[in-house]
């Protein structure tokens, strides 16, 4: 495989794991703000988002009358650990030639 290709797939890649992260901090950021639903941007982003965010609302910290919603903190680490383990092999390659 050619290293112009290896480099392209690292960086399209890596910013599929930003635009990912950054989602879900801007979904942060609007559960603090007053904002129409039916907004076709921020539709895209709740509908990128939650596949994401799903799995990690069953884990609940603090009693019934404070529970907060630490998904987003979750989701966000886990993508950063998975895109550790995605890219390290694909830079390993890279680095090679």
């Amino acid at each position: 495989m050619k290293i112009s290709t290896l480099f392209w797939i690292y960086r399209v890649t890596d910013m599929v794991f930003s635009i990912l992260e950054w989602a879900i901090i801007i979904r942060c950021f609007l559960s603090w703000i007053p904002h129409s639903p039916q907004n076709p941007l921020i539709r895209v982003v709740y509908d990128v988002t939650e596949p994401i965010l799903k799995p990690f609302r069953a884990i609940r910290i603090g009693g019934a009358g404070g529970m907060i919603d630490f998904s987003p903190i979750f989701a966000v680490l886990a993508l950063m650990l998975i895109r550790s383990f995605v890219l390290a092999p694909i830079f390993n390659l890279i680095a090679r030639f």
